[in-house]
């Protein structure tokens, strides 16, 4: 057994989630984290709301809310997506707890004292007509390497270059177009080259280690190239503060959003042992060499993973040119893997909040359900290229493959034993047909359970739903709805006990992917209690400064084993209602007529 950290993205608090979003960070870590605790690993998954910056301040004065109250509403609505979509964190928490900020400024002391954390003067982007500091993601202009048109003040996503917005040709606000103004300020900068080559010996290991997705490994060496200092303060007044003499008091000085938001991959799991009682146990996924941490996100945030937040560990470990030691955190695992996935797009198109071109995800559970649209994503999400979700190609995978596949086969073999016997039936002697899908499917333990540990869900559930079909074709060759008669009981009973059992290892083996599901197939099938834990939201009270607030957690102990497991013959077996929803074609039409803002919609009660 190993203890796994499952480091999921933070999502950014300024608004409900979609479904772009959850297909980058959600369902995939989802999925590789229960099927960790199935394989029998000690898994830890964290993640939480980031709430600082100047976006959100911006869309606080937009909507005559402060800053606080704005992240209270968006943190609270995203927990409950992301509780619903099934994703099973062990803590769910935000950035704006006084223990993120305790560990978010231990960090940057120690980085601070070991020499990494150097003061510059810089020249800042503010708004002419606000005076407010621009964030360098809130400035667009034309890249001085590439060209592209659209690159950001932190990065171009064209030619992956990290970028200032002084760089930038023809800079320009995308909060209101305005050119923006640029004035001399005074900050802290991570001293990036100097742990260069520290990066370089790391990123160099895990490429010869093969197990990072080509893509990713490839950026990150990229990236190395042209290394650079990076502010890790901005002028701002909504933060954590500097915690240095001569600045924590300064209201205007605040660490970078994006230097306190990967910081709370630590400050969460010592968020959760604080909270389990057993204030000391998170060092357990940080401070053992042996253990394994798999980070999840888009693609957008691989510089933030495979260079910032590693070098703010190697930083404060004392690991770079200019020596050190480890703060009282002691030496901090750097990422086994960072797994990014690339864009979703939705009818050809990107994404777009601002334009109302966008599926959120309540949405799509209140109307479809969190399993349809798990698999989806599991099935043709945008695991190593891009991906186009259509609502054509959702309708049909979903009636095609859920309810004609799976579903098709779970109901057809509760309504024969249902119907012959009432309970799960005492086999006779196995012929040669019943042995040869017996052997197809405990197989596919080996097979999906590897696809699932190297991060291939897309194969992985390729693979889990053929052999379905293998299980569907034992129907169709055994014919078990045409042995009748006392002389063929027997036999019919060792057929339907071959199902059943070939039915629940097929349920083990989807349940990471279609956790909700599961529970359902299992209750069919006679079992109690769930099959899958389901993660819960409560409300706890800041351990620090009491102020109250929901997290996302659960009891996972019960998840099952990764392997068959015998059936009980005499489980009462009843009746089934069917486990998926067949959705009538004329769902496409009505979905596209959201998108194109139609004023009324079937179903949508006039609204």
């Amino acid at each position: 057994m190993s203890k796994v950290l499952s480091a999921v993205a933070w999502p950014y608090a300024n608004g409900p989630r979609h479904l772009g979003h959850v297909a980058g960070f959600a369902v995939p870590s989802d999925v590789f984290s229960r099927y960790m605790r199935m394989a029998g690993h000690d898994v830890l998954m964290v993640s939480g709301s980031d709430e600082h910056g100047t976006p959100i301040l911006v869309l606080a004065d937009k909507e005559g809310v402060s800053a606080r109250e704005l992240v209270d509403r968006n943190h609270a609505v995203i927990a409950a997506e992301l509780a619903d979509m099934g994703c099973s964190y062990d803590l769910y928490t935000r950035t704006t707890t006084a223990n993120h900020y305790a560990v978010a400024q231990e960090l940057f002391t120690q980085v601070w004292k070991n020499g990494y954390m150097v003061e510059q003067t810089t020249r800042g982007a503010i708004s002419p007509s606000t005076g407010r500091t621009l964030p360098d993601r809130y400035i667009e202009g034309t890249c001085p390497i590439c060209g592209y048109p659209e690159a950001r003040g932190d990065q171009c996503d064209n030619c992956g270059n990290q970028l200032d917005p002084t760089d930038l040709i023809n800079p320009r606000s995308k909060i209101d177009g305005e050119v923006p103004e640029f004035i001399e300020t005074q900050h802290f900068f991570l001293d990036l080259p100097a742990l260069a080559d520290a990066l370089r010996e790391w990123l160099e290991g895990r490429e010869a280690s093969g197990s990072w997705r080509p893509n990713v490994i490839k950026f990150s060496l990229n990236i190395l190239q042209e290394i650079r200092p990076r502010a890790m303060t901005r002028d701002i007044d909504w933060g954590i503060p500097v915690p240095l003499d001569g600045w924590r008091d300064q209201p205007t000085k605040r660490l970078y959003v994006w230097f306190d938001a990967v910081i709370g991959y630590l400050s969460a799991s010592v968020e959760w042992a604080r909270r389990t009682g057993e204030p000391e146990r998170w060092r357990e996924w940080w401070n053992d060499p042996q253990a394994l941490s798999y980070y999840f996100m888009g693609k957008d945030n691989i510089t933030f993973h495979s260079q910032i937040w590693p070098a703010e560990l190697l930083a404060y470990a004392g690991h770079g040119s200019r020596g050190g030691e480890p703060g009282g955190f002691g030496v901090l695992n750097l990422p086994t893997e960072v797994v990014s996935s690339e864009y979703l797009t939705m009818e050809g198109k990107q994404f777009s909040t601002s334009r109302g071109y966008v599926i959120y995800v309540r949405d799509v559970l209140d109307r479809y359900g969190p399993d349809a649209i798990r698999y989806f994503i599991c099935a043709a999400g945008p695991e190593s290229q891009d991906a186009n979700f259509t609502w054509a190609e959702f309708v049909q995978r979903n009636n095609s493959e859920l309810v004609a596949g799976w579903g098709n086969l779970v109901n057809r073999t509760a309504a024969m034993i249902a119907k012959s016997f009432g309970e799960i039936p005492q086999p006779g002697a196995l012929e040669p047909v019943d042995e040869a899908v017996r052997a197809k499917v405990t197989a596919a333990f080996d097979s999906v359970g590897d696809l699932l540990a190297h991060q291939r869900v897309k194969a992985a559930v390729a693979e889990a739903m053929r052999t379905v079909g293998e299980v569907n074709k034992y129907v169709t060759d055994t014919e078990p709805f045409k042995l009748k008669g006392d002389s063929e009981r027997e036999r019919l009973a060792t057929v339907l006990h071959t199902l059943a059992q070939s039915v629940a290892d097929l349920n083990t083996m989807l349940s990471p992917f279609l956790p909700h599901a599961s529970n359902a197939v299992h209750a069919t099938f006679g079992g109690e209690g769930d099959f899958m834990p389901m993660p819960v939201v409560e409300h706890v009270a800041d351990l620090d400064d009491g102020r109250p607030y929901p997290v996302i957690t659960g009891e996972y102990s019960g998840t099952p084993p990764w392997r068959s497991e015998p059936v009980r013959v005499g489980a009462p077996v009843n009746k089934p209602t069917p486990i998926f929803r067949k959705l009538d074609e004329s769902v496409v039409e009505d979905e596209l007529a959201r998108l194109r803002g139609d004023e009324q919609v079937p179903g949508d009660d006039g609204a």
